[in-house]
Protein backbone atom coordinates (compact mmCIF):
# COMPACT_ATOMS: atom_id res chain seq x y z
CA UNK A 1 0.00 0.00 0.00
CA UNK A 2 1.28 3.45 -0.89
CA UNK A 3 2.07 5.93 1.82
CA UNK A 4 -0.15 8.97 2.22
CA UNK A 5 1.01 12.55 1.99
CA UNK A 6 -0.82 15.75 2.79
CA UNK A 7 -0.24 19.25 1.54
CA UNK A 8 -1.95 22.60 1.72
CA UNK A 9 -2.10 25.42 -0.78
CA UNK A 10 -2.49 28.78 0.89
CA UNK A 11 -3.78 31.41 -1.55
CA UNK A 12 -3.88 35.13 -0.79
CA UNK A 13 -6.12 37.90 -2.14
CA UNK A 14 -3.65 38.53 -4.99
CA UNK A 15 -4.17 34.87 -6.04
CA UNK A 16 -0.59 34.00 -5.13
CA UNK A 17 0.24 30.64 -3.58
CA UNK A 18 2.62 30.08 -0.68
CA UNK A 19 5.60 27.83 -1.35
CA UNK A 20 8.39 26.65 0.92
CA UNK A 21 12.05 26.41 -0.05
CA UNK A 22 13.25 23.04 1.21
CA UNK A 23 16.42 22.76 3.26
CA UNK A 24 19.62 22.43 1.26
CA UNK A 25 20.75 19.13 2.78
CA UNK A 26 21.93 16.32 0.52
CA UNK A 27 20.36 13.80 2.94
CA UNK A 28 16.76 14.88 2.20
CA UNK A 29 14.68 14.33 -0.94
CA UNK A 30 14.53 17.33 -3.28
CA UNK A 31 17.04 19.56 -1.45
CA UNK A 32 16.90 23.31 -2.15
CA UNK A 33 13.68 23.02 -4.21
CA UNK A 34 10.38 24.85 -3.83
CA UNK A 35 7.60 22.73 -2.36
CA UNK A 36 4.01 22.92 -1.14
CA UNK A 37 3.86 22.80 2.70
CA UNK A 38 2.81 19.44 4.10
CA UNK A 39 4.06 16.05 5.22
CA UNK A 40 3.40 12.35 5.69
CA UNK A 41 0.32 10.88 7.35
CA UNK A 42 1.18 8.92 10.49
CA UNK A 43 -0.48 5.59 11.34
CA UNK A 44 -3.92 6.13 12.84
CA UNK A 45 -4.07 9.73 11.60
CA UNK A 46 -6.49 11.16 9.01
CA UNK A 47 -5.13 13.43 6.26
CA UNK A 48 -7.02 16.31 7.91
CA UNK A 49 -5.38 15.64 11.29
CA UNK A 50 -2.01 15.35 9.57
CA UNK A 51 -2.14 18.73 7.82
CA UNK A 52 -3.15 20.45 11.06
CA UNK A 53 -0.22 18.78 12.88
CA UNK A 54 2.26 19.53 10.09
CA UNK A 55 1.37 23.24 9.94
CA UNK A 56 1.79 23.46 13.72
CA UNK A 57 5.18 21.72 13.51
CA UNK A 58 6.52 23.51 10.43
CA UNK A 59 5.13 27.05 10.86
CA UNK A 60 3.51 27.21 14.30
CA UNK A 61 0.15 27.84 12.59
CA UNK A 62 -3.14 26.75 14.10
CA UNK A 63 -4.94 25.57 10.99
CA UNK A 64 -8.72 25.80 10.89
CA UNK A 65 -11.39 25.95 8.18
CA UNK A 66 -9.65 24.50 5.15
CA UNK A 67 -11.08 22.51 2.24
CA UNK A 68 -9.98 19.44 0.34
CA UNK A 69 -8.84 20.20 -3.19
CA UNK A 70 -7.87 16.77 -4.48
CA UNK A 71 -6.58 13.28 -3.90
CA UNK A 72 -3.93 12.36 -6.49
CA UNK A 73 -2.04 9.14 -6.91
CA UNK A 74 1.68 9.37 -7.67
CA UNK A 75 4.19 6.54 -8.14
CA UNK A 76 5.43 6.95 -4.56
CA UNK A 77 2.31 8.05 -2.65
CA UNK A 78 -1.30 9.17 -2.53
CA UNK A 79 -1.37 12.94 -1.98
CA UNK A 80 -4.27 14.62 -0.15
CA UNK A 81 -4.17 18.31 -0.97
CA UNK A 82 -6.13 20.93 0.89
CA UNK A 83 -6.42 24.65 0.30
CA UNK A 84 -7.21 27.75 2.33
CA UNK A 85 -7.53 31.43 1.60
CA UNK A 86 -5.02 33.18 3.85
CA UNK A 87 -3.19 36.49 3.72
CA UNK A 88 -0.33 35.28 5.89
CA UNK A 89 2.47 37.70 6.76
CA UNK A 90 5.38 35.42 5.93
CA UNK A 91 7.82 37.71 7.76
CA UNK A 92 6.01 36.86 11.02
CA UNK A 93 5.80 33.07 10.54
CA UNK A 94 8.06 31.03 12.78
CA UNK A 95 9.41 28.73 10.06
CA UNK A 96 10.77 25.56 11.68
CA UNK A 97 11.47 23.51 8.53
CA UNK A 98 12.83 24.73 5.23
CA UNK A 99 14.84 27.83 4.34
CA UNK A 100 12.09 30.34 3.63
CA UNK A 101 8.58 30.99 2.38
CA UNK A 102 7.57 32.99 -0.67
CA UNK A 103 4.33 33.97 -2.40
CA UNK A 104 4.28 32.85 -6.06
CA UNK A 105 2.00 34.02 -8.86
CA UNK A 106 0.35 31.29 -10.93
CA UNK A 107 2.94 31.82 -13.69
CA UNK A 108 5.90 31.78 -11.28
CA UNK A 109 4.64 28.56 -9.67
CA UNK A 110 4.02 26.89 -13.04
CA UNK A 111 7.50 27.91 -14.26
CA UNK A 112 9.29 26.57 -11.16
CA UNK A 113 10.28 22.92 -10.87
CA UNK A 114 8.55 21.87 -7.65
CA UNK A 115 9.48 18.98 -5.37
CA UNK A 116 7.48 15.71 -5.34
CA UNK A 117 5.63 16.40 -8.60
CA UNK A 118 3.66 19.30 -7.12
CA UNK A 119 3.52 21.13 -10.46
CA UNK A 120 0.64 18.82 -11.40
CA UNK A 121 -1.23 19.75 -8.21
CA UNK A 122 -0.58 23.50 -8.63
CA UNK A 123 -1.86 23.28 -12.24
CA UNK A 124 -4.96 21.47 -11.01
CA UNK A 125 -5.49 24.12 -8.32
CA UNK A 126 -5.44 26.98 -10.81
CA UNK A 127 -7.64 25.05 -13.28
CA UNK A 128 -10.25 24.35 -10.60
CA UNK A 129 -9.81 27.87 -9.13
CA UNK A 130 -11.82 27.16 -5.95
CA UNK A 131 -10.82 30.60 -4.63
CA UNK A 132 -13.08 32.20 -7.27
CA UNK A 133 -16.12 30.18 -6.18
CA UNK A 134 -15.69 31.02 -2.52
CA UNK A 135 -16.11 34.76 -3.19
CA UNK A 136 -19.67 34.27 -4.37
CA UNK A 137 -20.84 32.42 -1.26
Amino acid sequence: MKRKGTSIIFVNDQRKVLLLLRDDKPTIPYPNMWDVPGGHVDDGETPEQCIVREMKEEMDLTLEEFERLSVMEFTDRVEYTFWKRANLDIEKIDLREGQRLRWFTELEARNSKLAYGFNEIIDDFFKKAPFLLSYSQ
